[in-house]
């Protein structure tokens, strides 16, 4: 048999493609299957029943809670996530509201004390529901942080948070982040959910807000990724040692907080949600880490900057701080997702160019168009699972570059510490 004659490397290049978008299509299969099986498996934030959600926790006297929300350069979010938590419906008897400001230059404590001042003003002719935000407004107090201690390491919030908790006395603290936004019955479905369940820890993942382009691009891949390397079920299971805490909402249980040591313990811990989650766990303390999708919503950056700087401060920490996991996860992620957008377009003009291998390189054309039809189908799955809409689906092919530019940014910024900040601040 005499084999048609083809250009120099034809036939490799075919085959190649054709590799290439069978495996990111493979691997797109295998993510969707196995995000489809974790959260089945899920479990999410109850509702009240009726008589629960007319008398709440408020029933029980011992109850109590305060809501610590620690805040540095937090203008653009303060208002509207105050004006979110005081405007709750009371989640016990006995509840406060604490902002620790962590020596914020842009205005955020005055912006905070106008959007109170604000839900103060409400009232007259709505009679008891504006009472009530009247009252729950004059909850609200503001702790100023100070300056960190000398010749100690303290990064993030874990300063803010520790000062904070010094003069906590209540039953349960809720550590809550400056860009969520909760529902009316939030904060009362959650304890009550921690008390029915006798958790120490319970913490929600959240409904992900796309504002920035970059958001668009990046978000639902991240979103995903953490899904599947974080699974619920092992996360709640007290005999799997796998343990992660949404850090934008954290409800502790005082004394099972106290016990582990909080974020005193935890100061020069970058990712503080995750290293508290496996301490609750190795204590022997009971994590709840449950679906909050309808409760609560996260708007994490503003613009492609601040995504840069927060998920390459985090990728390679979260990756175990291995090298190898964090350059081999940002290559799947080019792969799987950048791949089949430039695959596509490289096999169509290969099988134009070089007739002698046309058949394997609109294989692999094809195998490329399946790979972006399976992430139309996971934008698709995220938008009934999560209800995060549609928009920009496409951009998932930008997005897995930037990923994958994340990657060895991370781990360069954190084992050499330039350019490794939160914020403006230095981490290193």
């Amino acid at each position: 048999m005499v084999l048609p004659v083809l250009p120099p490397g034809g036939l490799l290049l075919g085959w190649s493609l054709l590799l290439l978008a069978g495996a990111a299509a493979a691997g797109l299969v295998i993510l969707i299957a196995s995000l489809v099986q974790v959260f089945r498996e899920a479990p999410r934030l109850a509702p009240l029943a009726a008589s629960a959600s007319a008398t709440g926790s408020e029933a029980r006297s011992d109850t109590t809670l305060t809501v610590i929300v620690p805040a540095y350069n937090e203008a653009a979010n303060i208002g509207a996530c105050l004006t979110s938590l005081l405007s709750s419906a009371p989640p016990c008897g006995d509840w406060q509201v604490l902002l620790v400001d962590d020596g914020s230059s842009d205005g955020t404590v005055a912006i905070a004390r106008a959007a109170v001042d604000a839900l103060r003003g409400e009232g007259g002719a709505e009679g008891a529901a504006e009472g009530r935000v009247r009252d729950t407004a004059a909850r609200f107090s503001v702790l100023e942080a100070g300056p960190r201690p000398v010749g100690q390491r303290w990064v993030g919030k874990n300063w803010a948070c520790s000062r904070a908790v010094e003069g906590v006395t209540s039953t349960w603290v809720l550590f809550m982040d400056a860009d969520v936004r909760v529902q009316p019955d939030t904060l009362r479905r959650a304890l009550h959910q921690a008390r029915a369940e006798g958790a120490d820890l319970l913490t929600l993942a959240p409904r992900l807000v796309c504002g920035c382009l970059a958001e668009w691009m990046v978000q639902p891949i991240m979103a995903s990724l953490l899904g599947l390397g974080f699974p619920i079920a092992a996360a709640n299971d007290p005999a799997d040692s796998t343990a992660f805490a949404a850090g934008p909402f954290m409800l502790f249980r005082r004394t099972a907080y106290a016990a582990i040591g909080g974020h005193r313990d935890l100061a020069a811990e970058v990712v503080e949600d995750l290293a508290l989650a496996r301490r609750i766990k190795a204590g022997g303390f009971r994590l709840r880490y449950v679906l909050g999708v309808d409760a609560l919503e996260l708007r994490m950056y503003a613009d492609l900057a601040g995504l840069w700087e927060g998920w390459s401060k985090n990728w390679f920490l979260g990756l175990d701080r291995s090298i190898a996991k964090a350059l081999a996860a940002a290559a799947v992620v080019v792969l799987m997702f950048s791949g089949p957008w430039l695959l596509a377009p490289s096999a169509l003009v290969a099988a134009a160019l070089i007739p002698s291998a046309r058949a394997v390189l609109l294989l692999a054309l094809a195998a490329a168009l399946v790979a972006i039809a399976l992430q139309l189908a996971l934008r698709l799955w995220t938008q009934r699972a999560f209800a995060m809409p549609l928009r920009h689906w496409w951009l998932m092919g930008a997005g897995g570059l930037l990923v994958g530019a994340i990657g060895p940014t991370s781990v360069w910024r954190t084992l050499t510490g330039r350019g490794w900040t939160w914020k403006g601040r230095s981490l290193a």
